[in-house]
């Protein structure tokens, strides 16, 4: 039903040639006290009901009537028929005894979003005041007013996937036509799609230590064997890679989240192991966009001459994380399957937005915004990696690039909360015991003026680590 008189649709159902009063008054009374009819609302007339019932107005008369002697409905002459009574609070959905796979018990669902506070370094988080939301407006409003009806290409909007090659190509050198694009919600998408087009069950996939969470755990949730595989001041350990990995997801332009990129003689290392083993490299571009120092190594991408990597990359982080929008570039043999994957997930994404951020990236916005983002992220990197150098006890990590800093705690030290401020722990970042001590500071969520008393409150948090409880031995 729909109409002026009701705020939502309510779904009537009739079955048979039955008692239909009945049938229409269970169905509006269940409506009431699961809350879809609210107290106050006005109910369509009866001979509009009836009419798109196709019954007798007298049906549906004979219901209201019983619902109004119930209490549920009350009549107001020259007004119509209204929900009465206090607000009902929709009842529960049975809780049901189906369960999911075992691995669902130890995936986490994710924490509810905490609310502002004054001193936020939470990492990952880009500065939404830097987006020019005017811009980006006006671009969205004019793809809406011409987007064409039904559905399009799993691949994505052809002007976007050829403007990403295009950028891609000049910003990073990376090697691909607009055919090798697909277009997904993210580069978590791009990792599920991979993941679910390569991985079979037992699989063993190989991560970095530390390394991306969400990637890990959705290998995991597809049935991998997830092993992790240290990380040092060249990158991922390439000796220490499981001779069973079939599939290795590394980031190592910008390792997440310690920030130091993979050595050009580690990077051949890599290639030259995953032709060996007839393995799949999962280049996560991560948050390489900004950067500031150190020219850029070249991608794993345009050194592999055995199609042997998938390049991920999204723009959650030169944008805004909300308006999720990715892309993996994949050896041709892989395309076929990769389409039928994104046509089987969610068939295409929204082609309106992605045709706005082909123009956004074709009239030279894109390389603009990045600009000046990467000016204000430098100013912010160089105030917090300077104030952590004067403290011994947090050893910030070198990094040139990306929204973050990782420092380490010197022994014997640990991070107490604080109101007011919000920083992750390195030790949220690793999948294997010991767990490494440290933090992760982002600076796209904090305002410039706010870093140093946010700075000094983070100091102030770092205190000598409680003694452990002494053990008693039983001889």
């Amino acid at each position: 039903m729909r109409g002026d008189w009701a705020k939502m649709d309510v779904h009537v159902s009739l079955t048979g040639r039955g008692d239909l009063a009945a049938q229409i008054y269970r169905q509006l009374l269940d409506a009431i006290l699961d809350g879809r009819l609210r107290s106050g609302e006005r109910l369509p007339p009866t001979r509009e009901l009836a009419h798109r019932l196709r019954v007798s107005r007298n049906t549906v008369a004979v219901a209201y009537d019983r619902l109004v002697a119930d209490g549920f409905l009350i009549g107001r002459a020259g007004a119509g028929t209204f929900v009465s009574g206090e607000p009902v609070r929709g009842r529960a959905a049975p809780k049901g005894v189906v369960r999911p796979r075992p691995v669902w018990s130890t995936i986490p669902e994710p924490a509810p979003r905490p609310g502002p506070v004054p001193y936020d370094f939470r990492a990952g988080v880009p500065d939404r005041r830097l987006f020019p939301i005017a811009t980006w407006r006006r671009l969205v409003a004019g793809e809406l007013r011409r987007a064409p009806a039904g559905y399009g290409d799993p691949s994505g909007h052809e002007g976007l996937r050829e403007a990403i090659a295009r950028h891609l190509g000049v910003s990073r050198s990376v090697r691909a036509s607009a055919a090798d694009v697909l277009i997904t919600s993210g580069a978590q998408q791009a990792l599920d799609l991979v993941g679910r087009v390569l991985i079979e069950p037992g699989a063993c996939v190989a991560v970095e230590e530390p390394g991306y969470p969400p990637a890990r755990e959705l290998f995991r949730s597809l049935g991998a064997r997830v092993i992790g595989v240290p990380v040092d001041g060249e990158g991922l350990d390439v000796t220490a890679i499981p001779d069973a990995a079939r599939l290795v997801y590394v980031t190592p332009s910008h390792q997440f989240p310690l920030g130091t990129p993979m050595s050009l003689a580690r990077r051949a290392t890599l290639l030259a192991w995953a032709e060996r083993r007839q393995a799949v490299v999962i280049e996560d571009d991560y948050d390489s966009e900004f950067r500031f120092g150190d020219r850029p190594l070249e991608p794993l991408q345009s050194l592999d001459r055995a199609g042997r990597v998938v390049y991920v990359g999204s723009f959650s982080k030169t944008l805004l994380p909300m308006l999720r929008l990715g892309f993996l570039i994949a050896p041709a043999s892989l395309g076929p399957a990769l389409r039928a994957a994104k046509r089987l997930a969610d068939w295409h994404g929204e082609l309106p937005t992605q045709a706005a951020l082909a123009r956004f990236i074709d009239e030279g916005l894109l390389a603009r915004h990045i600009r000046k983002a990467t000016r204000v992220y430098a100013a912010r990197h160089a105030m917090i990696a300077d104030a952590l150098a004067r403290d011994d006890r947090l050893r910030p990590v070198p990094s040139a690039a990306g929204l973050h800093l990782c420092a380490r705690l010197a022994p014997g030290l640990s991070v107490r909360e604080r109101d007011g401020l919000r920083v992750e722990r390195l030790e949220a970042y690793c999948g294997e015991t010991p767990a490494q001590l440290g933090l992760v500071i982002g600076y796209g969520a904090i305002h410039e003026e706010a870093v140093p008393a946010g700075l000094r409150l983070l100091r102030a948090s770092v205190v000598p680590a409680a003694p452990e409880p002494a053990r008693t031995i039983l001889l």
